[in-house]
């Protein structure tokens, strides 16, 4: 249930305008390290090797019905060519105000170019589901809006497409994982409601550069175009020492810096956390974002291969 204060529910429709019309599909900090659930062709390579983690976003903290996201994504090769993943997305606006639950099955055909380069083809497919709960809701200029008087409860199919290219010390990528534009808002006797899905582009590149045994430096950027919001364009320079410490800062055009951090706490688990400073109108009403991540690498065959880097650096 909403508190129910008139400011309150204010900034909850501005924040809800700004989540169904903007930012459909979540942001994230540590992309980096969650490239699978942006790109189904995202590959590590790695036979015979697991690779699963969660990752829990809280934006805009303390502002009223900001969202709240948490991932959860597994991927890994089942032959020299072909590997395959799952990820499960939870996207919630307004304290269950709106909820959407994405859940896909991940497909990337590997393509060897050469002895150290691979092309990566992905393809995404799986469900959406769209839940509103209006209960509580205290709207008195829009009493009697039929629009806050049902709720939503709806599934929808959707696939998705991208493609990696990636060589020892450099990757590059484009991928759109939400091709099908399912709508969220219908018009019934003049009423509008909620919203629509919208087709999101990304464009991800980086390179590993190594100063020398113990440190390594990886500039990244990662670009998001969506109909009807401003491009999105993140600048990350992250800094690995000694294959286990690792920090850096992000920008966010006109919107947000960031500083992220995160260890291997064993040689197949890392932990990392990041905090986003937000730059625009929105930090008069909230004290930021927060985003921690875990990520678990499972040898399956028992190589042993491959724990002296680590995997998602790059």
């Amino acid at each position: 249930m909403f508190k129910k204060h008139i400011i309150k529910i204010v900034g909850l429709l501005i924040l809800a305008q700004s989540w169904a019309f903007a930012q459909q599909d979540p942001q994230y900090t540590q992309y980096m390290y969650n490239m699978s659930v942006v790109n189904p062709a995202y590959t590590t390579n790695d036979l015979g090797r697991l690779n699963f983690g969660g990752l829990y976003r809280s934006q805009w903290k303390n502002a009223v019905g900001a969202p709240e996201t948490l991932t959860f994504f597994a991927h890994a090769p089942v032959s020299s060519n072909i590997e395959m993943g799952l990820s499960l997305v939870k996207d919630e606006i307004g304290d269950g105000a709106l909820k959407e639950n994405n859940i896909y099955a991940d497909f990337a055909y590997i393509l060897k170019l050469t002895e150290k380069s691979n092309l990566s083809l992905g393809l995404k497919g799986g469900f959406t589901t769209f839940e509103t709960n209006f209960n509580g809701f205290m709207l008195p200029e829009f009493q009697d809006d039929q629009a806050f008087n049902e709720n939503l409860n709806n599934t929808y199919p959707n696939i998705g497409v991208g493609a990696f290219y990636n060589r020892q010390q450099f990757y590059f990528g484009l991928s759109a994982p939400n091709l099908l534009t399912s709508k969220h808002l219908e018009n019934r006797d003049g009423i509008n409601r909620i919203g629509s899905e919208k087709i999101h582009l990304f464009a991800m590149s980086g390179y590993v550069y190594e100063l020398n045994s113990d440190i390594k430096l990886k500039p990244s950027v990662l670009a998001k175009i969506v109909e009807g919001a401003p491009l999105t364009v993140d600048f990350s320079l992250n800094a690995l020492f000694y294959d286990r410490i690792e920090g850096g800062l992000s920008y966010r055009l006109e919107d947000s810096v960031s500083a992220m951090f995160n260890i291997a706490v064993l040689p197949s688990l890392r932990i990392g956390y990041a905090y986003d400073y937000t730059l625009s109108n929105l930090s008069d009403y909230s004290s930021g974002s927060h985003e921690i991540f875990v990520l678990f690498d499972l040898d399956l065959l028992g190589l042993g291969k491959g724990y002296d880097k680590s995997p998602r650096f790059y």
